[in-house]
């Protein structure tokens, strides 16, 4: 007997015919003699529909962002009580509880908290009792009882979660892909299933651009050491494990080719080279709260040096505008921008044993005439940032550069 997390995806939740198939799916595995933990996203488009009345009504103060968490929750809610009625309309023991009562305790930071515990009490009762249990995803609860949401693709992380305070087994992520690939198999017909992916090797992926898991699940995963299996609702297939590495895996010197197109790039030309200036430059985009990827500066004759970074494409018109105004305090020349980029990534646990990587990544596009802007490495990963209209082309050159693709 095993106790397994389940968790299904706003697309395997659609509507009642496919809250039904769940049910089948979720009672399957409860008649092997399992325990059964179910964690559920809301219905495809409801999240977004809910966002549309709430712009409608107002938003905007930190009193409306919690009431937003508030309206947000009631779509993962909706699918936990449909999915249990299904259960127990199949004479099955089921119970639906909510973000507050798993006690899944997060901070308070609306929209976007972050989990500090869960109190596993109630679940295992229920477990105990025979229950499934089915849990809405996405939401919690903070130290003062309000409720709070995750962050997008959050479901992801409160099943990892909950099967990490439960010491589960296995966390089963069911989506409407059938695994993890070696790259976007609507850009690249010859990406291949892999059987097996390493937590670190999953973390770069969701980091830069794969949105099969959302990235702080697989770091929950890591951190616990949880088997997660990414599958399929509408297959019995096996999809991919997401695994420790040290797990008897063979690691290839590259195991996927992934791909970013929504980031933009920030140059000040001709910044004065002197101690302070990066601060000067970074800190207001950090006190904005933007994300900066990737950095490069080039040094010049002079005393003066060139700086480019790279933001999400969501926050470069805010970045532009603040840039303009540091540019202005530290005297660099201009600040140009450029949002028609994609970062095209290399990623395998197999980079730290293996030489020439970088050489054979440089030399394929090249061979297709492909100019690098931006170069970053890391111990796992090698990205370079490209023009925009040569992403497909990229990553289906670099896929079979690297020997990934499927053989026909």
């Amino acid at each position: 007997m095993a106790l397994i997390v389940q968790k299904f995806g706003g697309t395997s939740v659609a509507n009642t015919d496919r809250i039904k198939n769940v049910a089948k799916k979720v009672a399957k595995a409860f008649d092997k003699g399992n325990q059964m933990v179910v964690v559920v996203s809301a219905m495809a488009g409801v999240t977004d529909k809910l966002l549309r009345l709430a712009e409608k009504t107002g938003k905007g103060s930190m009193q409306e962002k919690r009431e937003l968490d508030v309206l947000l929750a009631t779509g993962e809610q909706t699918t936990a009580s449909l999915l249990a009625m299904a259960l127990i309309s199949m004479n099955y023991k089921a119970v639906s509880l909510l973000g507050h009562q798993v006690k899944l305790i997060t901070n308070s930071t609306f929209g976007n908290a972050k989990i500090a515990e869960i109190h596993t009490e109630r679940i295992q009762e229920a477990i105990n009792d025979q229950h499934i249990v089915i849990a809405a995803g996405f939401q919690g609860c903070d130290s003062a009882g309000n409720i709070t949401t995750l962050g997008r693709g959050g479901s992801d992380t409160s099943a990892v979660a909950i099967a990490a305070a439960l010491k589960a087994d296995v966390c089963e992520i069911y989506t409407d892909v059938d695994g993890v690939y070696t790259a976007d198999p609507n850009i690249c017909q010859k990406a291949c299933k892999m059987d097996q992916i390493s937590y670190d090797e999953m973390l770069n992926m969701a980091g830069l651009g794969a949105k099969v898991l959302q990235i702080r699940s697989v770091e929950f995963a890591k951190k616990y050491n949880i088997p997660v299996h990414v599958r399929s609702s509408f297959s019995e297939e096996e999809g991919t494990m997401v695994i420790n590495e040290d797990s008897g895996m063979e690691n290839m010197a590259v195991s996927a080719i992934t791909q970013n197109k929504d980031e933009a790039r920030i140059t000040l030309k001709k910044v004065p080279d002197q101690p302070g200036v990066a601060a000067k430059i970074f800190s207001p985009i950090t006190d904005a709260k933007i994300v900066v990827d990737m950095i490069i500066q080039n040094t010049r004759s002079g005393g003066e040096t060139d700086l480019t970074f790279t933001v999400p494409k969501q926050d470069y018109k805010r970045a532009m505008e603040i840039e303009q105004k540091v540019a202005e305090e530290i005297g660099a020349k201009e600040v140009i921008g450029d949002k028609n980029i994609a970062k095209i990534s290399a990623v395998g646990s197999g980079m730290r044993n293996h030489f020439g990587v970088a050489a054979k990544m440089f030399n394929a596009l090249a061979g297709e005439n492909i100019n690098i802007i931006m170069i970053s490495t890391s111990e796992i990963r090698i990205s370079c940032v490209i023009q925009e209209k040569y992403t497909e082309l990229a990553v289906q050159v670099l896929h079979t550069a690297f020997g990934l693709d499927q053989e026909e």
